[in-house]
């Protein structure tokens, strides 16, 4: 358990999180169970979402994992309703599904830059818009999960750049519109996090791991834990007056740009 914050710091919450069924947002599913937390976590493969599951109630925690597509906004709609049904209006979303794989852009089909898009950029707004009647309300908060390749060109990833700066306007827009009735809207902008699904496909050799740590200013990979603590910084009472922002967590790397994976 993280020893930031007091214990059950979010006590009585309830969590939405998208993509919640591994990886980064599994560890932030976690980070908040630890706190107290009821959560949901909304993914597509039945085997993980189970072992996720499993995995939040071993923490003590009430969990639900449900079974959906987040570029399909009547699955997200359904899966934020039962996750209502269980355990009450929401308090914090986390927009956490995403998709990628390195390719350049001449050599990437329509579709797969559509699909990209559509699970980071459609799937925020959809999990937004559907979550919005159960949280409009003081003290409701949501988090996006971006990209540094949202403000920082990187060769290999037109589609996920694109994608993530529209999330991070997305994020902006909400803040603007949600603020007056209590809400906070929020990104995080992971960078080179060590075992993860998306770090295999972008360095997937040791040469490459080699680089990537070379280009961040800490000299090194973040952990899930780390992006799970900033992640339960932005929902607590703490973070109580930032809404709009787009945080790096990527040990500086986003300063330098990803030139530098090009030497």
């Amino acid at each position: 358990m993280s020893k930031v914050f007091a214990d059950k710091i979010l006590a009585g919450k309830v969590a939405f999180i998208t993509g919640g069924t591994s990886g980064i947002n599994l560890g932030i599913a976690r980070r908040f169970a630890e706190h107290g937390a009821k959560v949901a976590v909304l993914g597509r493969n039945e085997e993980k979402a189970k072992a996720a599951e499993a995995e939040l109630r071993a923490l003590g925690a009430e969990a639900l994992a449900v079974l959906g597509d987040v570029r399909q906004y009547g699955a997200v709609e359904a899966a934020i309703l039962e996750a209502k049904a269980r355990f009450g209006n929401l308090d914090i979303l986390v927009n956490g599904a995403a998709g990628n794989f390195p390719a350049p852009a001449v050599a990437m089909s329509a579709n797969g830059f559509k699909a990209v898009v559509d699970i980071d950029l459609l799937g925020t707004f959809n999990a937004c818009r559907a979550a919005f009647e159960h949280m409009n309300k003081p003290g409701a908060a949501v988090i996006n999960i971006s990209a540094g390749q949202a403000f920082q060109p990187a060769p290999m990833q037109s589609h996920v750049c694109a994608a993530k700066a529209g999330v991070d306007m997305v994020t902006r827009v909400l803040a603007m519109e949600w603020g007056p009735a209590g809400g906070r809207v929020n990104s995080i902008a992971p960078g080179p996090i060590d075992e993860t699904a998306g770090m295999a496909r972008l360095a997937p050799t040791e040469e490459m791991r080699r680089k990537v740590a070379q280009a961040v200013p800490a000299g090194r990979f973040g952990t899930k834990g780390e992006v799970a603590d900033l992640a339960l910084f932005l929902v607590s009472p703490a973070a109580s007056y930032i809404s709009g922002a787009v945080i790096p967590c990527d040990g500086g790397q986003s300063l330098g740009g990803f030139g530098a994976l090009l030497t």
